[in-house]
């Protein structure tokens, strides 16, 4: 259900709709698994496969290009950071637009390589590339601004009222 609701962008009926249709093709295709690589590998690259293809169906254009705010700050207090829970990290790539997230998941939390992400998505190699580079960058500025967020207001004070 995880693996569904990240595809999903953390909307629960279309989890549970990619969920569903997932375990309907896995009975029915059962037969088909050969014993090579591991059975939770094959199940999990089926409901992958659902996830996208209802992806993209919803939007044709799977990769959207945003442009990239200049002058990206470094995050300074990765303590800060500490404070978020899994929930709120994986709601931070949620909210990448939809082309950012899925070569995201796939290459950072699922493990294929850019080549395979290239040949699921029907992109070249350099596009997966290009796109998790954006997609990186986008989400450490939407966290350095999380982290503002997060300081003690003294520890702000100190940061943007330095003393001479």
């Amino acid at each position: 259900m995880t693996l569904c609701l990240r595809y999903s962008n953390f909307q629960k009926q279309d989890a549970e709709d990619i969920l569903q249709e997932g375990f309907i093709r896995i009975f029915n295709k059962i037969h088909l698994y050969k014993d090579f690589g591991s059975f939770e590998g094959w199940m999990k690259r089926i409901f992958i496969n659902i996830a996208l293809r209802r992806n993209q169906n919803i939007k044709k254009k799977a990769l959207l290009s945003i442009p990239l705010e200049e002058g990206i700050q470094e995050i300074q207090h990765p303590e800060a950071l500490q404070q978020l829970s899994a929930e709120e990290i994986l709601q931070v790539i949620a909210d990448l637009p939809q082309g950012y997230r899925m070569v995201f998941n796939l290459f950072v939390i699922d493990g294929y390589s850019h080549k395979e992400i290239a040949q699921i998505l029907g992109i070249q190699p350099a596009t997966s590339r290009s796109q998790l580079t954006k997609a990186k960058h986008l989400l450490k500025h939407i966290l350095t601004k999380k982290e503002a967020r997060l300081m003690p207001d003294s520890l702000v004070a100190e940061i943007y009222n330095p003393k001479s």
